[in-house]
């Protein structure tokens, strides 16, 4: 398939590029920086997703699949400069639905949007067709935009999947709680500490298990006239803190004593997992990789480099 990646020097669109080339796609980064991000493996246009015509774009590169990887991914963040968030999430995403809609062409889209739209719940395995009740500016950008992606399947007869990921990492991400977590075991403090009760759980998912997913969602849209899915993409399970903690501080410092500050942070559900029957159904061979083997994959990949470093 030809992959058009808008954000693709971000970290998911990034990751999923570099995953596709390796299964032998053919892709497109599209970024605001003038060259590509290290061992980009495909072609590169320097344009803001913000404000470019993209139409050309399109025109020019004929994709099968669009992945929009530019936007937001800081609940934090969402909640210190919500206007921010909102030119970076919704008008970069309505700026990518209308450069397809003007180029005539109807490749299928993915659009990565967040567990975040579901909010607080008590009803879990967290399933599709549950209503949207987002928490966080983050979370209501984008429900937003979800809506314009309805809009552009039943006004304009684009085809679009919106993927709601769940909690990714990998090793090329510097940020969140598995990095985070990483930091502090392998630094000379004798102990790790989480700043909420440890009782908070998150569904887990490694970002190449994500482009996995990503591309055989894509693969599994027929020419149809219109169409508008949402897919959960997670690993189905659920895994609180403390457990993630203790498995990455296995890997590295087995000696070390975790503690608990038990502060609750704004913006965050106590419970994430997702109900992944929907992905399971649509991309049948997908299976993801445990969360042991991930998180040492992680792990050895940051060791490595910090050995590198050292030297």
């Amino acid at each position: 398939m030809k992959i058009l990646i808008t954000g693709s020097n971000g970290f998911v669109g990034g990751s999923v590029g570099r995953w596709a080339a390796r299964a032998g796609h053919e892709v497109l980064g599209v970024a605001r920086a003038s060259q590509p991000a290290t061992a980009w493996p495909g072609g590169y246009v320097q344009a803001d997703v913000l404000t470019s015509d993209l139409a050309e774009i399109v025109r020019a590169f004929a994709p099968d699949v669009i992945l929009h990887g530019a936007g937001t991914a800081s609940v934090g963040a969402s909640l210190k400069l919500p206007l921010d968030d909102l030119r970076a999430s919704v008008m970069t995403w309505a700026n990518t639905l209308d450069g397809v809609r003007r180029s005539g062409l109807r490749p299928v889209l993915l659009f990565p949007s967040s567990a975040a739209v579901y909010g607080k719940t008590s009803e879990l395995p967290l399933r599709e067709a549950l209503p949207a009740q987002p928490i966080s500016p983050y979370g209501f950008h984008k429900a937003m935009c979800e809506q314009l992606a309805r809009e552009y399947v039943e006004c304009f007869g684009l085809r679009v999947v919106v993927c709601r990921l769940f909690s990714i990492f990998g090793p090329v991400q510097r940020r969140l709680l598995v990095w985070e977590l990483y930091r502090q075991c392998a630094s000379a403090a004798e102990t790790i500490w989480l700043e909420g009760t440890g009782a908070e759980t998150r569904d887990y998912l490694h970002v190449d298990d994500v482009a996995a997913a990503l591309v055989a969602l894509a693969s599994a849209q027929t020419d149809e006239e219109a169409t508008y899915c949402v897919v959960n993409v997670a690993s189905g399970a659920e895994t609180s803190v403390l457990e993630l903690a203790r498995l990455i501080r296995d890997l590295i410092s087995p000696d070390k004593e975790i503690r608990c500050r038990g502060r609750a942070r704004r913006g965050d559900p106590p419970a994430w997992r997702a109900d992944i029957s929907r992905l399971q159904a649509r991309a049948p061979n997908w299976q993801p990789q445990a969360l042991t083997s991930a998180l040492a994959e992680c792990v050895a990949v940051w060791q490595q480099e910090s050995k590198s470093v050292s030297n």
